[in-house]
């Protein structure tokens, strides 16, 4: 790392680390720092409980309604797992044991789980170690009963024989072939945020009295209530119960090791974990300590229930939490510190559950650990409000003083926003570790009022998942959706039905041999027919998907939390609840290679006739060696993220083809299922199927992600990049959703005061564009470069992947290259 250059904080930090200097921030944060160190670096390992559990309970309540057979489950965990306490933790509530770790799914992946737990230790993308002991049970107990139940048995038995062509290898697991890949069977939930507001309020005894009212009102002769209704609040109130014991179970435990402590200030502390637990989550709470441990006993449970996508999120925590903050300032009882320190322990616990994918599809979505338990700062008050407050600030400070890749933090942002909380925001992400992201008020809340939200709904959302947007008590759409690699499609256009890894298969539609096209209109056609062709298996996946997963998973936690499901005493996973808007989607992969594949076609073999269509298959077909000129004309055509008409324009006609289908068809699954482009990782894992390009990108490496350039295409400075985005959006249909946009640039174009300005007026017009989406990194190459080379002095380095930031050394080396590739931009 070159000390000339212009670095980041996280640069200089990790510089003093190198040259033996130390941690600066340790004085200031000596507890979190102390916590960190047993699980910073550390492997993750299996916990088994989880699915033990579950496995055991199931045996004994088959034949009874699924949704209390859950909330058995849920008790039975609650009774018997291990409860932990970690040493100097304030903040208590883990699921799994010290350290990092993950815990198994086994209703997911149980068809699998034998054969794949063995592979975990050493595979290469996100490893996990196991006890061998463990390994014995999850073989001879835990996947034995599961074989022959999972929700991917049954949705690969129910596909079409075409539809599972674009979906599975015919191997003997029905691995994904990255083509139209479906994301239900890794995965019980897409990503969800809860009303954790009910439970800080009422607490849990006030969401059992409201069940045991409707009990009593059930009507004893009724089929309906007696098999539908009562099974349901058995289950609320069941779960509601297995919280509270697993709470006391912590707070006995905290007394027992008060009992055992001889430091007088530790023994103090746990007095006061124990009295906190004894009375939250079951009752409200009083205070911010209590509050937050209320929330993340409640958060951590439902970790327990199911396997979401991207993770449980944590919703509008400088809202939710600023009641209990404001009234504990105003007493005396609490100072800003305080409230720092609380929230670091809180950082910490989340940093040590590891979201676990068994399946090799899951595990190459979710490189580095990916984690998405987002917390949602700024954006407006119900009544239209601006929503910054004192507890805002705080959570921007705590991620600038306490640099850790957990919690996910999203900044909304709308007109009024003021210059104070941009300009933070904007500190914020100079520090160079990739938050906050940024969510656009002005794109995200029209588009909920035009799909049914009222404004105060609309006004109130929270963020999720990756870039995702959640209304707890209004959202009700919880089935996983379809990943759509149209680089394939633009493959098989070109091989006419067929893609270089396997060979003569028809997979796609045959449209034509390359010779066949006169003009660039006839071979867009083509690859429009592809593109619909793998919309209309996508859906038809999507159709399938929310028939079955209402047969195979529950949420009772969930639908606790949920204002709809407990009026209509539905469970949330179930295909449709009475007052809810579905809201769904279907994620566009390469947008980008496409765009820019087709345009070098259009202008090099159409336009400019310095190849044919032909030759252009015949350079791909070699990965352009030997072809080098003709590879330097395709890339030197016009690309996507320039604001270049010749390009946007293509791009803005593949979004509206796609909006279109959509707007047909969403219709007859009774969602609204939207438009995105938000690949998490799996543009790596995608690239990995699609041969040379078009574009001139080489076989088998990334495709684009998301809305962002293809790696190095955008030469004109991030501000171009927010007009492509704009110029290809079709914004007079409202079939669309998330855009997820990368920026990268280097810390010296954001350098000082004036680079501050730069970037808050950047947010700007990014947000009076209306984009969705935009994250940063502010880093300089070459500390990538160096990271790679020697990652042992560079494990503390973070980097934005897609909605989430992860250690640049725990990710695989197709990553960390296409993180490289990016563009850096030098000026904004």
């Amino acid at each position: 790392m070159s000390k000339e250059k212009v670095l980041s904080v996280q640069e200089k930090r990790i510089l003093s680390e190198i040259n033996g200097e130390g941690n600066t921030l340790y004085n200031k944060k000596n507890r979190a720092f102390d916590l960190l160190k047993h699980v910073q670096g550390k492997k993750p390992v299996i916990d088994i409980e989880r699915g033990l559990y579950f496995t055991r309970s199931f045996k004994a309540t088959e034949g009874q309604p699924l949704i209390l057979r859950w909330a058995k489950a849920l008790k039975y965990y609650a009774e018997n797992a291990t409860v932990y306490i970690d040493d100097n933790q304030l903040i208590i509530g883990r699921i799994g044991r010290t350290g990092r770790y993950g815990i198994l799914y086994p209703e997911l992946d149980g068809d699998i789980l034998g054969d794949a737990i063995k592979q975990l230790p050493e595979r290469e993308t996100s490893p996990f170690n196991i006890d061998p002991d463990d390994t014995k049970i999850i073989i001879e107990e835990i996947a034995p009963y599961w074989k022959g139940k999972t929700f991917h048995e049954d949705l690969v038995k129910a596909l079409t024989p075409k539809t599972a062509a674009l979906t599975y290898n015919q191997d003997k697991d029905f691995t994904s072939r990255f083509i139209v890949n479906e994301t239900a069977s890794f995965r019980s939930s897409i990503q969800w945020v809860h009303d954790y507001n009910i439970v800080l309020q009422k607490g849990l005894s006030g969401i059992r009295r409201e069940m045991e009212e409707k009990l009593n009102k059930l009507d004893e002769f009724s089929p309906a209530d007696q098999t539908e209704k009562k099974p349901f609040i058995d289950a609320i109130i069941t779960v509601c119960d297995a919280i509270v014991l697993w709470a006391h179970r912590h707070a006995k435990l905290a007394e027992q090791q008060a009992d055992n402590e001889n430091d007088a200030v530790r023994r103090a502390e746990l007095k006061k974990i124990a009295e906190i637990c004894w009375r939250v989550p079951e009752y409200p709470a009083r205070n911010f300590r209590e509050a937050v441990q209320s929330q993340w006993f409640t958060q951590m449970f439902s970790r327990i229930e199911q396997k979401t996508g991207t993770v449980i999120s944590n919703g509008r925590m400088d809202q939710y939490l600023y009641p209990f903050y404001k009234n504990d300032i105003e007493k005396g009882l609490i100072t800003d510190d305080d409230v720092q320190e609380i929230f670091d322990c809180m950082w910490v616990a989340m940093s040590q559950y590891i979201d676990l994918y068994i399946s090799s599809a899951g595990g190459a979505f979710n490189e580095g650990y990916a984690h998405w338990e987002a917390v949602t700062i700024g954006g407006q008050t119900s009544d239209g409000r601006d929503a910054v407050n004192d507890l805002t600030y705080i959570l921007l400070k705590s991620k600038r003083e306490f640099p850790l890749n957990y919690p996910d933090l999203a900044a909304r942002v709308h007109t009024r926003s003021s210059q104070r909380y941009l300009a933070e925001v904007a500190e914020t992400i100079k520090e160079g570790s990739g938050f906050p992201k940024l969510i656009n008020d002005e794109e995200v809340i029209p588009l909920l009022l035009s799909k049914g939200a009222d404004f105060e709904e609309a006004y109130d959302y929270s963020v999720s998942g990756c870039a995702e947007c959640r209304m707890p008590n209004r959202d009700t759409y919880t089935s996983p959706n379809a990943y759509i690699n149209f680089a394939a499609a633009l493959e098989m256009t070109i091989y006419n039905g067929r893609m270089q890894k396997y060979g003569d298969e028809l997979i796609g539609l045959e449209t034509g041999n390359t010779e066949t096209f006169t003009d660039f209109d006839e071979f867009f056609a083509a690859y429009l027919k592809q593109q619909k062709n793998f919309l209309k298996h996508a859906f038809i996946q999507q159709h399938e998907i929310i028939r079955l997963r209402a047969e195979h998973f529950a949420s009772p936690l969930g639908s606790a939390l949920h204002k709809l499901c407990r009026n209509t005493l539905t469970d949330l996973h179930q295909p449709h609840i009475e007052g809810g808007i579905d809201l769904g989607y279907f994620e566009f992969i390469g947008y980008a290679t496409v765009i820019d594949s087709l345009a070098a076609i259009k202008k090099v073999v159409f336009e400019e006739r310095k190849a044919t269509l032909n030759q252009v298959k015949e350079a791909m077909q070699h990965n352009f060696a030997g072809y080098e000129l003709l590879r330097q004309r395709l890339v030197n055509a016009p690309k996507y993220g320039n604001n270049d008409h010749y390009a946007d324009e293509i791009g803005r006609t593949l979004d509206r083809k796609a909006l279109l289908f959509t707007k047909q068809y969403s219709k007859e699954l009774g969602v609204n299922l939207d438009l995105r482009y938000v690949p998490f990782t799996s543009h790596v894992p995608f690239g990995k199927v699609v041969s040379a390009t078009p574009n001139g990108r080489l076989a088998w490496t990334p495709l684009s992600d998301g809305s962002s350039a293809s790696q190095g295409a955008d030469l004109y400075g991030p501000t171009a990049v927010l007009l492509s985005n704009f110029a290809t959006k079709n914004y007079q249909y409202h079939e669309r959703a998330a855009r997820l946009l990368n920026v990268k640039l280097s810390p010296a174009c954001v350098q000082g005061e004036s680079g501050t300005q730069k970037l808050v007026q950047f947010i700007e017009a990014w947000r009076d564009l209306k984009l969705w989406h935009i994250q940063f990194n502010v880093i300089n190459r070459d500390t990538l470069i160096a990271a790679q080379k020697n990652p042992e002095n560079y494990r503390n380095l973070l980097v934005r992947i897609a909605g989430y930031s992860a250690y640049f050394t725990e990710l695989s080396v197709d990553l960390q290259n296409d993180i490289i590739a990016r563009t850096q931009n030098e000026a904004i």
